[in-house]
């Protein structure tokens, strides 16, 4: 690794997922203005649309994630070209 490149400024940070409001710490160096309590235990939390836990790929599950209406716009620009 390069010395010099890298941030120091790593720390504990929890990630939030919002579809299911599971909760994971890693280390980050994500600035955030938010805490959360885990385990007694006070950390920044960044919150995520998507993680591990409700990703379709690793739940298995087929689940669409509409956020602004993205999937409603693209069936309309492309239902004409249906077969």
């Amino acid at each position: 690794m390069k010395n010099g490149i890298h941030p120091e400024t790593y720390r504990l940070v929890a990630f939030k997922d919002m579809s299911n409001d599971e909760v994971f710490i890693t280390r980050s160096c994500a600035t955030t203005k938010e805490t959360i309590e885990v385990d007694g235990v006070e950390y920044p939390v960044v919150k995520v649309e998507i993680s591990n836990t409700s990703h379709p790929y690793y739940t298995g599950k087929v689940k669409i994630v509409d956020t602004a209406g993205r999937v409603d716009k693209f069936y309309q620009r492309y239902k004409t070209r249906q077969k």
